[in-house]
């Protein structure tokens, strides 16, 4: 089973839902979740700075950096092996 390591922020007042989409889409996959919850502004900007991102969720996953939720949509994609069709005459 791969490990995914979540960081998403879930301030007070707001949720971020591309986080939660993130989380959720991890878990139907079948990902080892360690999630890392961002709580205040200061420590989203801090952690924001330290990875040179400007939003929130970032994933990683085997310890390889994927980025946000349409980062992870498009790497899940991509390990799925592709069908192929045959047509018979």
């Amino acid at each position: 089973m791969s490990k995914a390591v979540l960081y998403r922020m879930e301030l007070p007042n707001y949720s971020c839902r591309y986080g939660t989409a993130a989380r959720d889409l991890l878990r139907r996959e079948g990902f080892e979740i360690e999630e890392h919850i961002l709580t205040t502004r200061r420590e989203t900007d801090a952690f924001k700075d330290k990875h040179h991102i400007t939003t929130t969720p970032l994933v990683f996953i085997d310890k390889v950096k994927i980025g946000g939720f349409t980062d992870l949509k498009k790497h899940i994609k991509a390990q799925k092996p592709k069908s192929k069709w045959f047509w018979q005459k």
